[in-house]
C-alpha cells in the first residue's frame, strides 16, 4: 500500500486535530496514471471522478473509529465519472481542500485497485457519465 499524508495533514495530527475532524465533509478525486512521490506535490495524471455524499454538494463523513480504524460512514458515496480513463491514485482532500502543490493543505493519497489497495473499487476501467459507488474506505493509524 502505497499511502501518502501531507505535510499538513500530519501537522493537523500532531497538533489538536484528529483524522475524523480533518477529513469530515472533505472530498476525493480519482485520477489515472501513478500517484506523486508525496501528497505536498501537484496532482498528476487526469482526474476521472470526485467522490461525495451521494455524489451531490456535501463532501465525505466517516463514521466511528475503533482500534486505530476510521470507516467511512453509512452514507453512500459516489461521484459520477466525468472522464473515461483507468483509476491509478486518489487523493483524499480535508474540508474546503485544494489541489495544486501545497505544504500546508490536508490531504492523503494512496493507489487505486482492485484488491489489494488504499482504494479497491469493483473495477478500475471507468464510464464516461456511469456512477461511482465506494462501498468501503477506512483510514487507519499504523500500531508502530
Amino acid at each position: 500500500m502505497a499511502l501518502r499524508i501531507s505535510t499538513g495533514g500530519r501537522t493537523g495530527l500532531s497538533g489538536t486535530e484528529g483524522i475524523k475532524s480533518i477529513f469530515d465533509c472533505g472530498y476525493i478525486d480519482i485520477y489515472t496514471g501513478s500517484q506523486p512521490a508525496s501528497a505536498d506535490y501537484a496532482e498528476t495524471g487526469s482526474k476521472l471522478a470526485r467522490i461525495t455524499v451521494s455524489s451531490g454538494a456535501q463532501g465525505v463523513r466517516f463514521g466511528t473509529a475503533a482500534a486505530g480504524a476510521l470507516p467511512k460512514s453509512a452514507d453512500t458515496w459516489s461521484g459520477t465519472i466525468a472522464l473515461a480513463g483507468v483509476g491509478g491514485w486518489f487523493r483524499l482532500y480535508g474540508t474546503g481542500g485544494t489541489s495544486g502543490s501545497s505544504a500546508s493543505e490536508v490531504r492523503v493519497d494512496g493507489n487505486v485497485g482492485v484488491s489489494g489497495s488504499d482504494l479497491v473499487l469493483a473495477n478500475t476501467s471507468l464510464t464516461l457519465g456511469a456512477t461511482l459507488t465506494i462501498d468501503t474506505f477506512t483510514l487507519t493509524v499504523p500500531a508502530s
